[in-house]
């Protein structure tokens, strides 16, 4: 535990401390936000605002995962945890770092050509499949080796599975590692999506992924301490443990990232002073993908992450509706552009709306928590 608050407070600190940084560095060098022409008149007047603020969550993230294992060499030695950095960390890690990266090809695009128009959908869609097929592969193919003090091998799990899961796997939904490795492309791309369409408002899509973010920071910590792989847990049959690999890790990166997101809350708040941009956005889809893979929590996704499903199904139902009938359900898509035009403000959107993902990350704590329950009775 002491390895996880560590790192939240180390993210906090980084994020709250350097944005200030980011914004004077990026308003000099002219890295502003360009505003779509079609979009609501009343963002004009955020025209300028810098952007790619995405870049200190994602470093401050990576800074914090550091602390948190010089944490980690200060625990007894009785402690069941992973003190070297490990494929999971790589995997969640990387797939935060490099979506943002894809991210952050769009932003500098937008920025030099001063439009809203940054890379092409191809492009980034390619970037997403990349980034989803190589960390998919890894979490895949490289099986834990934790061994006990008598040598023998404690933990063979991958940080994948090949079976689809929703709060634990699901055996009988086994679809080979071809086959999940797919199906992880696919959650990457939803993931990744639902978050930049969310990314709308001030403060909209960092404070909703402070919650689903958090949440998975108390699965994969209650996974820990409830671990299939500690000895002392499991010396009672009678014991439910989770089959998972690396859960401290995963709760510590997920607690970092959610710590980081706070720090930058505090200045892309409304008004913001600073976006995150696709660089934050995408880094963040790409860090939820993989909490949901690793936690073994795959169906579970779309309930932790509701706001950003219903946010990504307003602009589906759009582009459905005006397609085949010519007519639009909403005034505007994504689902919060539609309230600001019927005349909300802002921060009444964002308040509600992340009351409605607070909703999200409840009920799958409840269902998660419910299970658990289950299986010890």
């Amino acid at each position: 535990m002491r390895a996880v608050i560590v790192a939240i407070g180390v993210a906090f600190l980084v994020s709250l401390f350097c944005t200030p940084i980011a914004i004077k560095v990026f308003t000099r060098l002219k890295a502003g936000q360009p505003i779509r022409a079609e979009g609501p008149q009343m963002h004009q007047g955020k025209k300028g605002t810098p952007t790619m603020g995405g870049v200190v969550f994602i470093l401050a993230t990576v800074i914090a995962y550091v602390a948190g294992h010089l944490a980690l060499t200060t625990l007894p030695d009785a402690q069941i945890a992973q003190v070297e950095p490990t494929i999971t960390a790589l995997v969640l890690l990387g797939l935060m770092v490099f979506a943002g990266a894809v991210g952050f090809i769009d932003d500098f695009l937008k920025v030099r050509k001063r439009h809203s128009g940054g890379l092409s959908a191809k492009g980034k869609l390619l970037g997403q499949i990349l980034v989803g097929a190589v960390f998919g592969v890894v979490a895949l193919w490289f099986p834990s080796t934790m061994t006990d003090s008598s040598g023998a091998v404690t933990n063979t799990e991958t940080v994948g599975s090949t079976t689809l899961s929703f709060i634990r796997d699901i055996p009988a939904l086994d679809v080979t590692k071809i086959g999940a490795v797919i199906i992880f492309i696919f959650v990457v791309m939803a993931a990744t999506n639902g978050v930049n369409l969310t990314d709308g408002l001030d403060g909209l899509a960092t404070g909703a992924s402070v919650m689903v973010l958090g949440a998975y920071a108390v699965i994969a910590f209650w996974q820990y301490r409830h671990w299939c792989a500690d000895p002392a847990y499991t010396a009672n049959p009678n014991n439910y443990c989770y089959a998972v690999r690396d859960p401290l890790e995963i709760a510590l990166i997920a607690g970092a990232a959610a710590g980081a997101c706070v720090g930058f809350l505090w200045w892309n708040t409304s008004p913001a002073r600073i976006f995150m941009g696709d660089t934050g956005a995408l880094g963040l889809g790409g860090l939820i993908a993989g909490m949901a893979m690793s936690t073994r929590t795959i169906l579970l996704l779309p309930i932790i992450g509701g706001l950003f499903v219903i946010i990504t199904m307003s602009v589906v139902i759009q582009i459905i509706s005006f397609k085949t009938t010519g007519k639009r359900v909403f005034r505007m898509s994504p689902l919060q552009h539609h309230f600001e035009l019927a005349g909300w403000s802002e921060v009444n959107i964002v308040v509600r709306f992340w009351i409605i993902a607070g909703i999200g990350v409840a009920i799958a704590l409840g269902l998660f928590y419910s299970d658990f329950l289950a299986n010890m009775g």
